[in-house]
């Protein structure tokens, strides 16, 4: 009887030593990443590939209304790629990179997640988001920054110093926005919220979704918000993406009036 031990795609399961092993389970149509823990880490459909399955996942999405046409997006934490390949599908005219410090997880994207080849749009590096961000050849050169780092027990963001934030505001470009995913501990909400403050222009975050993961979108410069413009924007997101961006504007309204109380 063949054996699927040296045959990781097989069996599902990725484990290149020195790394949490990548794994999947499946419910309902739909495939989901752990690293080797209960946690899930990224989830798609099986017969949508190429959409975004998860809320909080979608609400990344929410720099379309303010940068409508990136061109060079940075996804710092590969997840199940969905973020990734939404991007470099839906924006052809854009970039896209995704940094990712587990092998495994990059071996089971390409396999099991449907992720494409690196190509003259696309490339998957594996290297420390930390380093990327530091690295000064990165400097101005991110419109849109996407940060979802978590390890295999997800406490936290794996990175959540002053530190990591200034690199990541130095890497953007003068425009430039950033959304990232913070969930964990109630602690973890507080640090990272100040650590971003302390470096960014303006930092929003939405309301709780999908198991106390809240979306902050932070900009290197403060926009000016019309939102009769971004309802406007919304209704062309949901249309060319399908993706509920009616709720983000509301979202942002309704934090706009919690600040001014």
């Amino acid at each position: 009887m063949p054996s699927n031990r040296n045959n990781p795609e097989a069996s599902g399961r990725f484990e290149q030593p020195g790394h949490p092993p990548a794994t999947v389970t499946e419910f309902r149509g739909v495939r989901f990443l752990h690293l080797g823990t209960s946690w899930v880490q990224g989830a798609m459909r099986l017969d949508k590939p190429d959409a975004i399955e998860l809320e909080y996942i979608q609400m990344m999405m929410l720099w379309l209304l303010f940068c409508e046409q990136p061109r060079h997006i940075v996804q710092l934490g590969l997840g199940s790629a969905a973020l990734t390949k939404f991007c470099y599908r839906r924006l052809p005219g854009a970039r896209v990179t995704a940094v990712e410090l587990n092998p495994n997880v990059i071996a089971i994207c390409r396999a099991l997640f449907e992720l494409p080849p690196d190509d003259a749009r696309l490339s998957v590096v594996e290297m420390n988001a930390l380093d990327f961000v530091l690295d000064p050849a990165n400097r101005n050169s991110v419109d849109v920054l996407q940060v979802d780092l978590y390890d295999e027990d997800a406490r936290g963001p794996v990175l959540d110093t002053p530190e990591f934030y200034q690199g990541c505001y130095d890497c953007l470009t003068a425009d430039g926005i950033m959304t990232t995913n913070v969930f964990g501990d109630f602690a973890n909400y507080d640090k990272n919220l100040q650590a971003m403050e302390q470096v960014f222009d303006a930092v929003v975050w939405l309301p709780e979704v999908h198991d106390a993961n809240i979306v902050v979108v932070a900009f290197k410069n403060a926009p000016q918000i019309d939102f009769s413009v971004l309802y406007e924007r919304a209704g062309a997101i949901k249309r060319g993406m399908n993706l509920p961006a009616k709720a983000w504007v509301t979202g942002l309204k309704e934090w706009m009036h919690d600040q001014q109380r």
